[in-house]
């Protein structure tokens, strides 16, 4: 990976994890607690995920992405709106990169990854997997 893009790397995960707190405690909760606090757990997350409190990680997703953009492009000499202006392409090819990137990781990890291990350890998520 270029040295340029490092950054960019670490805002998209940092920003699709998250986004995705609405289960990953579940998951940490039963890996750590065992088998009696499957149904707890369970609650957690679906108390999480069909609240206020998804749209607020995913506002607070969105809000990293911004901020991290921007002082990546400031500590790249892009500090004004006429820098931006000049350098239009290349802000909003990278801008649009990392979303899709985080959009793109948030989907994988949260849809595919934690739920094959919530799953795996017990967690009723099977009947709701996308898969299904």
């Amino acid at each position: 990976m270029a040295e340029d893009t490092k950054p960019l790397a670490a805002i998209a995960t940092v920003s699709a994890l998250t986004a995705s707190m609405c289960c990953l405690p579940s998951v940490v909760w039963v890996l750590f607690a065992g088998s009696s606090a499957i149904v707890a757990a369970n609650e957690l997350s679906n108390d999480l995920y069909y609240s206020w409190f998804r749209y607020a990680l995913y506002a607070a997703s969105l809000s990293m992405m911004s901020v991290g953009l921007i002082i990546y492009f400031r500590n790249r000499g892009i500090c004004d709106l006429d820098d931006v202006r000049r350098e239009r392409k290349r802000v909003v090819n990278t801008s649009m990169a990392l979303f899709t990137a985080t959009v793109l990781g948030y989907l994988i990890w949260n849809f595919v990854i934690l739920e094959i291990i919530g799953i795996s350890i017990g967690l009723p998520w099977e009947d709701s997997a996308f898969w299904k």
